[in-house]
């Protein structure tokens, strides 16, 4: 199957050079973005539908100036062909001028050395990217079902090319491969169930026949029920959970929110938190575009403004930015406006995330081994804000919640809301494994780019139970 395919053979480069010849105001930043997707799904232990899915989106961004300032209008448009981008173009012209001039408003971003792939062709997958996957999978199915288990699940893998082009002379091209495979494993009577999950860049580093054996270790654990009341006990996150928790801190720590008071990272009296320690613990929360197996896009791409991005930025250089060192919060999401209102650096959104502990020594397996009692838990879900103030989280356990005592997995328990702060447990923790590179429960339909170790949290709040299974 394919769809959203552009009419013609039209190169998106021609696309973008064709807008920037048309536009007639004062600047103009011209995004294409052509993506192709390809997936696999199944349901008990059979494969449901597989396909492939192409499309081009096109986004204009005109500025305009008068006396007043600098006025933005931004238009987006999927399947464009060159006949409609003059008057794609012409709306983005009109929206500027009829908009009132733009707070981030500041010079388009000067050309560098052009990227040496800009005349290269997008970049495409296909079904064949699961070749080998699949061939596993289908192992995996006939096991499954001799065993009495069922399997259930979907892989998706992704190729983006991103195409920004301004009036100064900016031209700017990369590729971006996501990838994400979930699969969820039941009894026959599904009265057990628990899931895993893998991001990657190409499937090459996707073994279907571990994910399937830890599917059914832990539908083994779960073959003892034990009744378990809501409070506060010494729980194991692991790196899935403690991703989706980081994730929604990091989408949180916008400066210009804290600037104005309205987030956790605010200073009472004004300003943020910026060179204020968040844990005692020597840990590090950082992003990088070239961070091997999580590279992501290295420069700012905008198709809005916002708290946390402006249109104005685009074709911004990112780098390496460290948000935590030392357990000190070192930076906030910074366009660069909010950066010349807050006096910070400029550091711009990062699409992947890494956390990591000077002191860490062991990975999940040992530190469940050195657990006398607690909670192992294998994912989060339905993770919604109570409080910005203090980033208290509300949300549940899903797919396995297993008792741990003198070392070993005795049971598994039912599950629990939670309400906890991310910002709040960091100041808490009792250990942190080795990092590892992880895909998060909750949010991975928006980001699938992490490593991250296991927590070890003394007084996890499990607030009621849950019956939900």
């Amino acid at each position: 199957m394919s769809t959203g395919a552009v009419t013609g053979t039209v190169r998106p480069q021609d696309v973008v050079e064709h807008a920037l010849a048309q536009a007639t105001g004062d600047g103009c930043i011209v995004i294409a973005r052509e993506s192709s997707e390809a997936n696999l799904r199944w349901a008990g232990n059979t494969l449901t539908t597989n396909g492939v899915m192409r499309g081009r989106q096109l986004t204009v961004i005109a500025t305009v100036g008068s006396g007043e300032g600098v006025a933005s209008g931004v238009v987006s448009r999927s399947n464009v062909g060159l006949e409609q981008v003059e008057a794609l173009v012409q709306a983005a012209e009109d929206a500027a001028r009829s908009s009132r001039p733009a707070e981030d408003a500041a010079a388009l971003i000067e050309p560098g050395t052009p990227d040496p792939e800009w005349d290269a062709p997008p970049s495409e997958t296909s079904v064949e990217v699961f070749t080998d996957f699949a061939a596993d999978l289908g192992d995996s199915f006939l096991a499954a079902r001799a065993e009495g288990r069922e399997l259930f699940g979907f892989a998706e893998h992704q190729l983006a090319t991103t195409y920004l082009a301004t009036s100064t002379g900016l031209r700017r091209r990369t590729d971006q491969p996501t990838g994400r495979v979930e699969i969820t494993g039941k009894s026959s009577d599904w009265s057990r169930s628990t899931w895993v999950g893998q991001g990657t860049r190409d499937f090459s580093d996707v073994a279907m026949p571990q994910l399937d054996a830890e599917l059914r270790r832990r539908l083994g654990w779960a073959e003892r029920q034990i009744d378990l009341p809501a409070g506060r006990d010494e729980t194991l996150l692991p790196p899935s959970s403690v991703a989706d928790l980081l994730i929604y801190q990091y989408w949180s720590s916008i400066a210009r929110d804290a600037n104005d008071g309205r987030s956790v990272f605010s200073r009472p009296g004004g300003g943020t938190r910026v060179g204020e320690r968040l844990s005692e613990r020597p840990v590090r929360l950082w992003s990088d575009p070239s961070a091997a197996g999580l590279e992501c896009t290295p420069f700012v791409v905008a198709n809005s403004s916002g708290a946390a991005e402006s249109v104005f930025d685009n074709g911004l250089p990112i780098s390496s930015t460290d948000w935590i060192t030392g357990g000190e919060l070192a930076a906030l999401i910074q366009t660069r406006h909010s950066a010349a209102l807050t006096g910070l650096a400029v550091t711009p959104f990062v699409d992947n995330l890494m956390f990591s502990a000077a002191d860490a020594t062991r990975g999940l397996e040992e530190m469940v081994a050195d657990t006398a009692r607690g909670l192992l838990l294998t994912s989060l879900w339905y993770i919604r804000e109570v409080d910005p103030e203090t980033l208290l989280l509300t949300g549940l356990t899903r797919d396995g919640v297993y008792l741990v005592e003198d070392g070993e997995v005795v049971g598994e328990v039912n599950n629990f809301r939670f309400n906890e702060s991310p910002v709040d447990i960091l100041g808490r923790l009792s250990e942190v494994g080795l990092t590892e590179r992880t895909l998060c429960r909750e949010w991975n339909d928006y980001f699938t780019r992490t490593a991250t170790p296991a927590w070890r949290v003394p007084d996890f709040n499990m607030s009621s139970v849950s019956r939900a299974r």
